[in-house]
Parts: structure tokens; C-alpha cells; sequence
């Protein structure tokens, strides 16, 4: 039975590394993974360790001024969004351009602030959301979905390799 979510708790900035390395190992060209969460809570810093696995050299960092960052140095490209800073008017202008490039089959696409696109995303998606367990603390719970049916074995691997890590 194919599970289509994963809920972990994150202790530290290390355990955040840690699951990203484990998310980059069974991440493949074309996977469109969707960031929600409060400002600070890491969607940015899990992007950043992703990258990094990914052999990417370029500085990675929040789009939320340029809407999109592209990163091309690694095994794949990463196309990295943010549409904190987008109204309705701009999100409109945006969804063209965000499904060209997640349609990608060579590229990964991070959108952060996917909640800003009124619902307006491919229908295959893996969504993860960050959420603070503790005030002014490292410790993170996340949970990642697999949203229509692409993704389900991506969940279930993910999931096969976390089972017994600590975060």
C-alpha cells in the first residue's frame, strides 16, 4: 500500500541537512515540490542543503525579490520560486511561466509561498510544510505530501529511507 504522506520531526539545522541529503538521494529531473510554512521556518535553508547535494555551486538564495533563481551547475538544473511578494495580478502573470518551467523534465522546481498561487499548480506535486514545534527553537515538523498520483512511490521511498533516522 503506497502511503502519500510523511510526517518527521526535525531537532536541529543538522537535521534539516540530514533530511535533505535523504530527500536528494530519491529526488529525480522533473519533480515539482511545492514549500509552505512561516517566514522563517526553512523553506529557504532546505532548498539551500538540496542544492548543495545536488552539485550545485552557485549561491543559493531566496528569490523573494526576483520571483525565480536558476541554478544550472548541478546534476540538474533547479529552478527556485517564490511568490511571497506576488499579488493576484502577478501570480497570473506568473502561472504561465511556472508551469513552462515545471513541465521540465531535466529540472527540478522548488516554488516557495506555493500558497499564494490560489490553488493554480499542477495537479502532481509533492508539497511540503513546515511548521515550528517550540518558540524560538530549531525543532521543525514536516509534512510531505504527495498531491494526485505521481508521486506516491517518491513518498514511499522517501519514507523506506527515513524510517529509522533520527532528525
Amino acid at each position: 500500500m503506497l502511503t502519500n504522506s510523511i510526517k518527521i520531526n526535525i531537532n536541529s539545522v543538522d537535521g534539516t541537512q540530514n533530511f535533505a541529503r535523504l530527500f536528494s538521494q530519491i529526488i529525480e529531473p522533473g519533480t515539482f515540490i511545492c514549500l509552505y510554512g512561516p517566514i522563517g521556518s526553512g523553506k529557504t535553508t532546505f532548498v539551500q542543503f538540496v542544492c548543495k547535494k545536488l552539485g550545485i555551486e552557485e549561491q543559493v538564495t531566496s528569490p523573494s525579490f526576483v520571483i525565480i533563481n536558476e541554478y544550472s551547475s548541478g546534476i540538474y538544473p533547479v529552478y527556485h520560486f517564490d511568490l511571497y511578494r506576488l499579488e493576484k495580478e502577478g501570480i497570473d502573470t506568473i502561472l504561465s511561466e511556472l508551469e513552462e518551467y515545471s513541465t521540465n523534465n531535466k529540472a527540478v522546481t522548488f516554488v516557495e509561498w506555493a500558497g499564494f498561487s490560489q490553488n493554480n499548480l499542477l495537479d502532481d506535486r509533492i508539497e511540503i510544510n513546515f511548521e515550528y514545534t517550540e518558540d524560538f527553537s530549531d525543532k521543525r515538523l514536516i509534512e510531505i505530501c504527495s498531491i494526485g498520483n505521481r508521486y506516491n512511490t517518491f513518498i514511499e521511498r522517501l519514507n523506506s529511507i527515513i524510517v529509522n533516522c533520527e532528525f
